[in-house]
């Protein structure tokens, strides 16, 4: 299936700039959607990752080969057979209201993020006690040895950001009050306005660590006064913006852009994410005919992601990779099992065969479309399509992204304002195990939104937190994946590189996980 036709319009419109405090122009970056909340624990979104990771420290780093480095802490005493573990964080800590960034501040950011984020509930369950021995050290008292912890305190999606104590006081089902942490560039949130701007300024009190940087680890070091994120909905408005010099840098462009692109003077056009994104569509399992495992075994049937995915990144295969399974091609956990639910096509008969079989009787699936992210645009067009071809009641709802943010979070029934189905997209570095694997949790009311619920994935998980040896562990990522299929947890549409274009007026982005926007000068 191809991608629709070549968007021909490349012209911008003028983009007003608001007037500069400090007198020199910003960074000017086009995000991939509009930014609606700037609190990390309580949404996954990307689009709040990216500006997180701007404001917000955590104690870990994770570098470009996606190993933990300590940031935030100064180092780690490991004792008791690794079941007590003393960190100390760094002189030079403070939060942009002037405060010391403290162990307690750390202590209650971190209790928080681990109410919601299923590696932080791993921690949880593992935990005697987390307290603040003094203001500069932080105590984790085990159950038992957990080697994945500095992994899991370096996540980049859901981030362990350290706030202060009384904002990390919030329910953590409920957002931040205000943006303030101890990162290199500072939040400006009077400057903000929903679906237009958003701006960060840098942190002149901000200490970087002396290494160099590596991803959201080392010295991150800012070299431009302001960066402001403009959001520009319509994509040939944006690369025409980069080609004439009125932004400088754009996260995602559309894929059918990108030759002209290529061919614009003075603009430059890569990947920055080697990892991309593991793309998938995620069934809610409390409420309508997702709750039918039969149902949801006939939506996984119906995706090819081949399809999805040339509808989603082009013909250029280099974009791209699929089918995919549970864990991200060539990463440690990656595996066969179950992989011909993927790879083997049925026909549109044998799954209509498969939902009269589930009791499918033309019930409604309310299935969100984002129609201002590229790629969730792209997944949803051909899904809409293919479920509709196999007889299922699709009531596809055209919202933005920050609607699905919001509105995912409901836990009530369809006709109550409930959903069945949204996209999505998980960094793939994090989609290479068990451990931090969003897909792999059955843990019921503590699950990522969709809510599965199966004791025995869970038992599964468990055990290979508790493994050692490799061979068992593979063994039981084949175990975990083929589980995963058989219940559909989620369905896989693909792994995805996008690629970012930015323009002379700035030098080249350093690669990573997310956009980088330190060692980013302005030219």
């Amino acid at each position: 299936m191809k991608r629709r036709s070549f968007i021909a319009a490349t012209a911008a419109t003028a983009l007003a700039r608001p007037a500069i405090a400090q007198g020199k122009a910003p960074l000017v970056f086009v995000p991939q959607g509009n930014l609606v909340t700037m609190d990390p624990v309580w949404t996954t979104a990307t689009v709040t990752r990216n500006a997180a990771n701007m404001v917000y420290e955590t104690l870990y780093g994770r570098d470009q080969k996606m190993n933990p480095k300590l940031q935030m802490l100064e180092g780690v005493l490991t004792e008791d057979d690794g079941k007590r573990l003393t960190m100390t964080l760094r002189e030079g800590l403070t939060f942009h209201d002037g405060e010391k960034v403290l162990a307690r501040d750390a202590v209650a950011s971190l209790k928080r993020w681990m109410k919601r984020d299923g590696g932080g509930q791993t921690i949880d369950s593992r935990l005697d006690v987390l307290e603040a021995k003094d203001d500069r050290t932080l105590v984790f008292r085990l159950k038992k040895p957990f080697a994945g912890l500095p992994m899991a305190l370096s996540k980049t999606q859901q981030t362990p950001a350290i706030m202060p104590e009384r904002i990390a006081a919030t329910d953590p089902f409920k957002q931040i009050p205000e943006a303030i942490g101890s990162g290199p560039f500072r939040y400006m949130a009077k400057e903000y306005v929903s679906g237009h701007r958003a701006v960060f300024a840098r942190n002149e009190k901000y200490i970087p660590r002396d290494e160099p940087a590596s991803n959201t680890a080392g010295g991150l070091r800012v070299l431009v006064d302001r960066v402001e994120w403009r959001v520009i909905p319509d994509a040939a408005t944006s690369a025409g913006a980069l080609a004439s010099g009125e932004v400088d840098w754009i996260e995602a462009p559309l894929p059918d852009l990108l030759p002209m692109l290529r061919k614009a003077a003075g603009v430059s056009v890569g990947v920055l994410d080697e990892a991309g994104y593991y793309g998938v569509l995620r069934p809610n399992w409390l409420h309508g005919p997702t709750a039918n495992v039969g149902v949801r075994r006939a939506m996984l049937a119906a995706i090819n992601q081949v399809d999805i995915m040339t509808a989603t990144m082009g013909d250029d295969k280099s974009l791209f990779r699929a089918p995919v399974g549970i864990f991200v091609p060539g990463s440690p956990g990656a595996n066969e099992a179950g992989m011909e639910l993927v790879r083997k096509q049925k026909s549109i008969p044998e799954i209509k065969a498969m939902l009269k079989e589930a009791g499918y009787n033309g019930e409604k699936i309310v299935l969100f479309h984002p129609t201002d992210q590229v790629f969730y645009n792209g997944i949803v067009s051909v899904a809409a399509s293919v479920f509709r071809a196999i007889g299922l009641n699709i009531d596809e709802q055209s919202v933005d992204w920050g609607t699905v943010v919001e509105r995912r979070t409901s836990k009530e029934p369809l006709d109550k304002g409930g959903w069945s189905m949204f996209p999505a997209g998980f960094p793939a570095a994090e989609s290479v195990d068990p451990l931090l694997t969003t897909s792999v949790r059955g843990n019921g009311a503590k699950a990522w939104f969709g809510w599965p619920t199966d004791e025995k994935l869970e038992q599964l998980r468990e055990t290979w937190l508790d493994t050692t040896d490799p061979v068992e562990q593979k063994k039981l990522c084949e175990q975990i994946q083929a589980r995963c299929f058989d219940q559909v947890t989620l369905i896989p549409v693909g792994q995805y590189l996008p690629a970012a274009a930015w323009g002379k007026t700035i030098s080249a982005p350093l690669k990573g996980l997310c956009p980088i926007f330190w060692g980013v000068s302005k030219i």
